[in-house]
């Protein structure tokens, strides 16, 4: 398993559905997979029943994907706030830590009303507390770490599928 992990925004889901067709693997979001078993966007849940509830629905189905076929899988912002989860995913394959600051998550953020955590007074806040709480539990689970910065998605792609053939985990391109 290929696990994308990263604070939201930092293109989990969108890099995560182009470098499984690039590597003709199957594409699992976490949150979605969390979203269809619930009946209910993440967002409600969070509402009615709090974030430790989500939190154990989450640790279910990551376990779940772990055990499943070979696949890339986008894994929702908070995964990593459970050691079983970081274990997990570590233990079921390579994970790709998208690293991206703060001021360049708020950028693409500022205007997204879905995501439960950052709807509140001060985003910005929030996510450089965010950040300054998961940076060291993304580094911890992660194999890789990959810059998101300004390049574009299929740059990414390219750039972490460089990195699993330089390791080893991908073979090299055919000359």
């Amino acid at each position: 398993m290929l696990s994308l992990i990263g604070m939201p925004g930092s293109g989990k889901s969108t890099v995560g559905r182009q470098l499984s067709r690039r590597l003709l693997l199957p594409f699992f979001d976490s949150d979605q997979v969390i979203e269809q078993r619930l009946g209910c966007s993440i967002r409600e849940y969070f509402a009615q029943e709090g974030e430790a509830a989500f939190r154990d629905v989450e640790e279910q189905v990551i376990a779940e994907l772990a055990q499943g076929p070979q696949a890339v899988v986008a894994t929702g912002g908070g995964a990593v706030l459970r050691p079983a989860n970081r274990l997990r995913l570590r233990d079921a394959g390579q994970v790709i830590y998208l690293r991206s600051s703060p001021d360049e998550l708020f950028r693409r953020l500022r205007h997204d009303r879905h995501r439960p955590l950052l709807q509140v007074a001060d985003p910005l806040d929030r996510l450089r507390t965010m950040y300054a709480e998961r940076d060291p539990l993304y580094r911890e689970a992660a194999h890789f770490q990959i810059e998101t910065g300004r390049p574009s998605v299929p740059t990414l792609v390219n750039m972490i599928v460089m990195q699993l053939e330089l390791a080893g985990v991908l073979p090299p391109p055919p000359p």
